[in-house]
């Protein structure tokens, strides 16, 4: 039996309504979890990148990319291991201004994890940490003595390693009879 790990799958697409909901029914019906989901506009006008991460086996995942390169507005879909890719995301913590003012190891804390103050505020105090999902998950730990208010993890923002540029794919796409190109080729 393959194993079961964490993968992270790249779509990118044309800038329409709707693939959001065709993406999470060919998840859905596979009974595949979303563990996180990041939409953003990408170099090129017109074209936008989903990064989602699963946990599933490498077997059922490349059928997942399949079935979703052969939707409509879908230019390519691309299935990578942690280290094909860079990535990071972005936490935010909320602990009340009262307890970071009573407590002078919190501000070491704060340097010692690489973190950021993002805003003080009356009564509070919102803190910004970015790195892998590991990263984010420490420092909310040593910080839970300090009753975190309230805390937020985005998605993954992932960009491959390979050489391909976007836009020389997307170029190959449009000169190509068939939309399916190979990452390997980029």
């Amino acid at each position: 039996m393959m194993e079961v790990q964490e993968f992270t799958i790249s779509v990118l697409t044309e800038d329409k309504p709707g693939l959001l909901n065709k993406l999470t029914i060919i998840m859905n019906r596979r009974k595949i979890n979303i563990q996180s989901l990041n939409v953003s506009t990408s170099e090129i006008a017109g074209v936008s990148r989903y990064t989602l991460v699963l946990e599933s086996t490498r077997n059922e995942l490349e059928k997942v990319v399949k079935q979703i390169r052969k939707l409509i507005d879908v230019l390519g879909a691309f299935l990578y291991e942690a280290n094909e890719i860079y990535y990071q995301e972005i936490a935010l913590y909320k602990l009340s201004l009262e307890v970071f003012k009573k407590n002078n190891s919190i501000e070491s804390l704060i340097r010692n994890y690489g973190a950021k103050i993002l805003a003080i505020e009356d009564d509070q105090i919102v803190l910004e940490k970015t790195g892998t999902k590991e990263d984010t998950h420490e420092l909310y730990q040593a910080l839970e003595p300090y009753e975190i208010l309230e805390f937020v993890r985005s998605g993954r923002v992932a960009l491959s390693k390979s050489k391909r540029k976007t836009e020389a794919f997307i170029h190959e796409l449009e000169t190509s009879n068939s939309n399916e190109l190979s990452i390997k080729e980029f």
